[in-house]
């Protein structure tokens, strides 16, 4: 009978970016042998995951004004400065537990490890079926990611459908290129943050429409015009959709993790751990309400430390 051949590590960090990699550079202080797996676990997601698509960011400490790219990767640089720590551009297809270890297994290998720290994060909600021409325009005017795509739209009017901060962001960066944008949002007043908000209302290319919902969207081998549900046409150029996202939990529920309603990974908000004992969740793809950057670097870091109590425990 052949012996095992799995790789053997303290702590696998499945990981979308910031929250994974903190996390990595935390457990390499308290001495675990690290291993992150892949960067971005949504498809449709450039390497780095979301943080890389935003343009500009100010409210991560030590940084007055820096881009999504370039705070990802003086994180990451950051974590691999540790030698306990390395990556892997490898995605995680299957997870066991198996006498008190997990073994995960990608499209390489198969690693062993004492704890999992899930930091998956989300991939885009896309546009729903029912809106036609929202799958036919795809990367013909309609695109999910407002940094990758901007500058495509020089001179052009595009709308952004989605009231919340990062639409705002987005709509905020789309400014820079296009000549006008629409905001299309179905509830009665968009809710950024409010400096967000003052920029949106001082910027003379934005309108946001209100109270709308998009029903169609047309072209002729690419987007001409958007139908909202009052039959007004507006004549757009692209399409930028900011309508949230959806968890990246499928990892975890697979070994019993549970989660919420709304897919997302419940865990101990003081600790990040869930409830399956060795593993534990941080960042986007968690229960917590408030989800930026800076909070789940610090649920990371929670959860490194932890994974750590839990070794411990575990020897003595």
């Amino acid at each position: 009978m052949k012996k095992s051949k799995e790789k053997s590590y303290d702590l696998i960090i499945l990981c979308d970016v910031g929250t994974g990699l903190a996390a990595a550079m935390y457990a390499a202080r308290l001495g675990l042998k690290t291993l992150i797996l892949g960067h971005s676990y949504g498809t449709e997601l450039p390497v780095g995951g979301i943080i890389t698509t935003t343009h500009i960011v100010e409210n991560y400490p030590g940084f007055t004004k820096i881009s999504g790219p370039e705070l990802a990767k003086k994180i990451e640089e950051h974590t691999l400065s540790y030698n306990l720590v390395s990556i892997k551009n490898e995605h995680a297809s299957r997870i066991k537990k198996k006498k008190g270890f997990f073994i995960v297994k990608t499209e390489k290998e198969e690693y062993k490890t004492k704890t999992i720290l899930f930091a998956t994060g989300t991939k885009w909600r896309k546009l729903d079926e029912s809106i036609r021409g929202s799958r036919e325009f795809e990367n013909k005017g309609i695109s999910y990611c407002a940094l990758c795509d901007a500058p495509l739209f020089r001179g052009k009017t595009v709308a952004v459908i989605g009231g919340s901060d990062s639409a705002v962001k987005d709509a905020l960066l789309l400014t820079e290129y296009a000549k006008k944008v629409y905001i299309i949002y179905r509830g009665n007043e968009i809710h950024p943050e409010p400096i967000n908000l003052q920029r949106v209302k001082a910027n003379k290319k934005i309108e946001v429409i209100n109270n709308s919902n998009v029903t169609e969207i047309k072209g002729d081998g690419f987007v001409k015009s958007i139908i909202l549900n009052s039959k007004k046409e507006l004549k757009v150029e692209g399409v930028f959709v900011a309508i949230g996202n959806i968890p990246l939990s499928d990892l975890a529920k697979s070994i019993g993790v549970k989660l919420n309603s709304d897919k997302e990974i419940k865990i101990n908000h003081m600790t990040s751990e869930t409830n399956i004992s060795g593993a534990f969740a941080a960042g986007d793809v968690t229960d917590k309400p408030f989800k930026q950057l800076i909070t789940g670097v610090a649920d990371g870091c929670t959860a490194a430390y932890s994974a750590y109590e839990y070794i411990t425990k575990k020897k003595a």
